[in-house]
C-alpha cells in the first residue's frame, strides 16, 4: 500500500498516462470550491498565466467568462494533450497558448502578467523560493499571485501526501513570499479548516 500510495501522489505531482488523466479528473471534482475561488477574482480583459493547468479545467472555466489572453504551463506532456483538446478552440484562436514548462524557470519577459494562478500545485515545485520569485519577476506592478491550497492538517490525513508533497503553515506560505519580495499577502478560507486562497499583491 505504501508505494502505491507514493505512486499516485506522484501522479498527483506529474499526471501521465491513464492513471493520470483519472487523477485529474478526480482532482476537477475534489478542487471546484478551489477553481471557483480564483476564477471570480479574474477580470474580463486580463493577461494570465496558469500553473500547472492539468487537463485544462481551470483554463476552460476561465476562457467562458472573459476575454482574458491566458497562458498555460505544466510539465506533463500527456496533459498539454489532453488540455488542448478541452479548450481546443481558445488555442485555436491564439486566445489559449499552452506549454510545457516549470514554474521555477519560466520563459516569459519580466512584467508579462496580470495574474498567475495555481491551485495545488505549489507542493511539488522543486524549489519553492525560486518559484515565487518567478512569479513575483513575471507579474506587473499591481498584479495578484492566487494560490488556492489545501491545509497542512488535511493533507497529512491522506496517505498518498507522505512522500511526494511539501505541506506548508499558512506562516511559511507568508514568508515565502515576503522572501520572494511580496508586500501584501493575504489569506482567505475556502473550507473551514481544509483549504485556503492565498492572494499575493506585488
Amino acid at each position: 500500500m505504501g508505494r502505491f500510495s507514493e505512486y499516485i501522489g506522484s501522479q498527483f505531482g506529474n499526471p501521465r498516462g491513464f492513471i493520470g488523466t483519472i487523477c485529474c479528473l478526480l482532482m476537477n471534482t475534489i478542487n471546484r470550491r478551489l477553481y471557483s475561488s480564483i476564477s471570480t477574482c479574474i477580470n474580463k480583459n486580463e493577461t494570465i498565466l496558469d500553473i500547472g493547468y492539468g487537463n485544462g479545467y481551470l483554463i476552460n472555466k476561465i476562457n467562458k467568462k472573459t476575454q482574458a489572453a491566458i497562458y498555460g504551463i505544466d510539465i506533463s506532456d500527456d496533459m498539454k494533450v489532453i488540455a488542448s483538446r478541452r479548450n481546443s478552440k481558445a488555442v485555436g484562436d491564439g486566445k489559449v497558448k499552452l506549454s510545457i514548462g516549470d514554474c521555477c524557470d519560466l520563459k516569459f519577459k519580466d512584467k508579462m502578467f496580470d495574474a498567475i494562478t495555481s491551485v495545488n500545485t505549489i507542493y511539488f515545485w522543486s524549489d519553492t523560493e525560486k518559484g515565487l520569485s518567478e512569479i513575483y519577476r513575471t507579474l506587473k506592478d499591481g498584479g495578484v499571485f492566487y494560490n488556492a491550497v489545501y491545509s497542512k492538517q488535511w493533507l497529512q490525513k491522506s496517505s498518498y501526501t507522505k512522500k511526494c508533497f511539501k505541506l506548508f503553515e499558512k506562516e511559511d506560505y507568508i514568508k515565502l513570499g515576503k522572501k520572494a519580495g511580496f508586500s501584501k499577502i493575504s489569506i482567505k478560507e475556502i473550507s473551514q479548516g481544509k483549504s485556503y486562497l492565498i492572494k499575493y499583491l506585488k
